[in-house]
């Protein structure tokens, strides 16, 4: 039998033709079968609710079931590794932290290139952050948690290793010059059911999760995370205002895919999470709750997470963030 040559060229031309051919076809059709959404931590947080909040309006949408399915560990690594060796078709779909884009900054030896393997869908939501303390806990004030934290040893608990929540206690400890005893937890909801019941000191958090706490006082309310107070909050002071001048921190929420998924796709679930977020009931919810509500284009959250890991390269660095 004689050997055929294969233009190697050509056939990815003809691939691509192909593929540019259907693509307009496979949009229409998307999604063609149940959508899971990985959400990296345990349910109850500011990410599972909000990842919750876009699968169900998702599936009102287009009447295919969105699944959310919260696969916790290694600070969304595990979770995020799954998303990146998924089929890229719009199926398979991750919610991302701040995480997301701080584990390059912590983890060496990462499964996958945060920056090349995932495809930016948008950015849901920013949240200003809250620092609390159970009631238990002597200190009304910013300052007098410094003031306790210099005599006595106090812990606090977070998301994870490089969550929002560490991040953000590891700078406040850093600009206050005091130690606290990091207690890590597989998603920020564990952290802040121990934080409720006593087991732990503080918390800095989510004003979206918190805000039930506080309302209820099982947990009180120190200080706003952000440079400027919250329109929800506008009685309680920013942490710069209270006791350290320059002191701010965020989080953040979106969706991303696998890297490779078609543009049509992209387009089509890019445009739907938008109009959801920015949707006159949805945004006047979070907004009521201290949330900043974004729904933008993938290019967008693109540059955003590149900006956040550039950005916190120095927090980590300055507040002595490592992989405990």
């Amino acid at each position: 039998m004689r050997a055929v040559a294969i233009d190697r060229g050509a056939l990815l031309g003809a691939c691509g033709l192909l593929y540019a051919l259907a693509s307009p076809i496979y949009a229409e059709d998307y999604p063609s079968k149940p959508i899971r959404i990985l959400v990296p931590f345990v349910p109850g947080g500011a990410t599972d609710i909000l990842a919750r909040l876009v699968g169900q309006n998702l599936t009102t949408a287009w009447g295919q079931q969105v699944v959310i399915d919260n696969r916790p560990g290694a600070n969304g690594i595990l979770a995020a590794d799954m998303t990146a060796k998924a089929t890229p078709d719009g199926h398979t779909l991750l919610f991302v932290a701040i995480g997301h884009a701080i584990n390059p900054l912590l983890q060496k030896n990462l499964p996958y290139d945060t920056q090349r393997d995932f495809t930016p869908v948008s950015l849901a939501a920013v949240l200003p952050l809250m620092v609390t303390v159970h009631p238990s806990v002597p200190a009304n004030t910013v300052k007098e948690l410094i003031a306790l934290a210099q005599k006595k040893s106090l812990n606090y608990a977070s998301g994870g290793v490089g969550s929002s929540q560490h991040l953000a206690t590891a700078l406040f400890a850093s600009m206050a010059n005091i130690e606290l005893v990091h207690i890590p937890y597989k998603g920020g909801n564990q952290g802040l059911l121990d934080t409720v019941g006593g087991q732990v000191s503080m918390m800095i958090s989510t004003i979206l999760s918190l805000t039930p706490h506080i309302k209820s006082g099982r947990l009180r309310g120190l200080a706003i995370t952000t440079s400027k107070r919250n329109a929800a909050w506008p009685d309680m002071p920013t942490v710069a205002e209270a006791a350290l001048p320059g002191y701010q921190s965020i989080a953040w929420y979106g969706m991303v895919g696998p890297r490779g998924l078609p543009p049509p796709v992209l387009k089509k679930l890019s445009g739907e999470v938008a109009r959801i977020i920015n949707s006159k009931a949805i945004r006047e919810n979070l907004t009521a709750q201290g949330a900043d509500p974004v729904g933008n284009t993938p290019a967008e959250f693109g540059a955003f997470i590149t900006v956040e890991t550039n950005r916190y390269k120095k927090v980590v660095r300055d507040a002595g963030v490592t992989t405990e």
